[in-house]
């Protein structure tokens, strides 16, 4: 069985729920780890208000007992604390009369899923798609991703993160080794590995936040460890890039992922993009890894690279023009509660996608019904590596 989830649940409903399976019996799971990551997520200067109400905790309702998997899918559920202020707008059966205050959105934000979807699903209240479209649904993926993440931790595969560039903050991405990301301080505001950079970015989040706007910035998702062998060459659906890349994508305002050095090596002569080939400690390397540990859609044994490039969050305090889906007129977007920017929090969502993605491969290529019997098979497949 391969590692897969689903999420459901609304910005302001009751709850977000997620299902995931594919997770081998008898792999120990710690709930106070899940909570972390949750937390991990709500962090980051520029943050909203929202976060102020929420205090994010998983409740698992099946497939774990006595603290191990069962081999059977795991349902789970992060409770919405601001669904009190909410019970009328969104509650899930018809109501006698309308709520006092419908909070009917009928203003599309540029940039936003609002008018594009009230488009396609033929409805005139756009909160019917932005509920939906939020990035707090963001929550039960990081949920579900922290399931992937302690598979992987048996593994020996880490996954770290941290922003590398917040607008126009530093004029160049920064670069850091895995061991100078595994040193950030959970408590730093914006999870940069360097505090002068990072005191920069905080002015330039202040300034947009005078100003009504918001930024966007890029943020760097790292793998170590992760065996050699994982995706394939063979089809299309099969390149472990492209899954990665379509997962990233998915992420609410990222649009654009990068591995490795993607972007640079586009404008370089081939003798200077690609990593040579070495032997020592007895197995093969790399020289460098320009290639982000992926080479023809299959991991390559280098750290696996991944970046994310976040635009603007599209609800500005200073609204852009829009028009009025019932009127036809020309009005300012609506503006709901939001962030300044949240680069911080997608590197941790990036972190769970990986994490997901990687869980997955992982099934596919070992198997096993248990996490022994999982364990066997990639001992066995890394004796063959040794061998080779």
């Amino acid at each position: 069985m391969f590692f897969k989830f689903t999420t459901a649940g609304e910005s302001h409903g009751k709850a977000l729920v997620a299902v995931v399976e594919g997770l081998p019996a008898g792999l120990e799971i710690d709930v106070k780890e899940i909570n972390f990551e949750l937390w991990r997520r709500q962090k980051g200067y520029g943050r909203g208000g929202r976060q102020k109400i929420e205090k994010d905790e998983v409740q698992i309702l099946s497939g774990v007992r006595h603290g191990k998997t069962l081999g059977s899918p795991i349902a789970l559920t992060i409770e919405n604390r601001d669904f009190v202020h909410w019970q009328e707008v969104m509650s899930s059966v018809a109501l006698e009369s309308a709520p006092k205050n419908p909070r009917l959105v009928t203003r599309p934000r540029p940039g936003h899923a609002d008018l594009s979807g009230g488009q396609k699903f033929q409805t005139r209240d756009l909160r019917d798609i932005l509920e939906r479209a939020s990035a707090r649904e963001t929550a039960a993926r990081v949920a579900s991703g922290a399931f992937a993440k302690q598979l992987l931790k048996i593994f020996e595969v880490e996954i770290k993160s941290h922003v590398i560039k917040i607008g126009n903050v530093p004029p160049n991405p920064l670069q850091k080794t895995f061991a100078e990301i595994s040193v950030i301080d959970e408590d730093e505001p914006l999870r940069c590995a360097d505090k002068t950079v990072q005191n920069q970015m905080i002015e330039l989040i202040d300034t947009a936040k005078a100003n009504g706007d918001t930024l966007g910035g890029i943020f760097e998702v790292v793998a170590k460890n992760v065996v050699v062998g994982l995706g394939s060459h063979v089809s299309w659906s099969e390149k472990l890039d492209g899954r990665i890349a379509q997962a990233f994508m998915s992420i609410q305002a990222t649009k654009a992922v990068e591995i490795g050095n993607g972007i640079e090596n586009a404008f370089l002569f081939g003798s200077n993009a690609h990593d040579e080939i070495v032997y020592q400690d007895e197995k093969f390397q790399r020289a460098t890894n320009r290639a982000g540990g992926l080479e023809g859609g299959i991991t390559n044994g280098e750290e696996l690279r991944v970046r994310g490039y976040l635009k603007p969050i599209s609800t500005l305090r200073k609204p852009l023009r829009s028009v009025d889906i019932n009127s036809k007129e020309e009005d300012l977007a609506a503006f709901e509660r939001s962030d300044i920017t949240a680069v911080p929090a997608a590197g941790v969502i990036g972190e769970a996608m990986l994490a997901i993605i990687l869980a997955n491969a992982m099934r596919e290529k070992f198997g096993g019904d248990s996490i022994v019997e999982m364990q066997r098979n990639f001992e066995s497949y890394s004796e063959s590596l040794r061998a080779f």
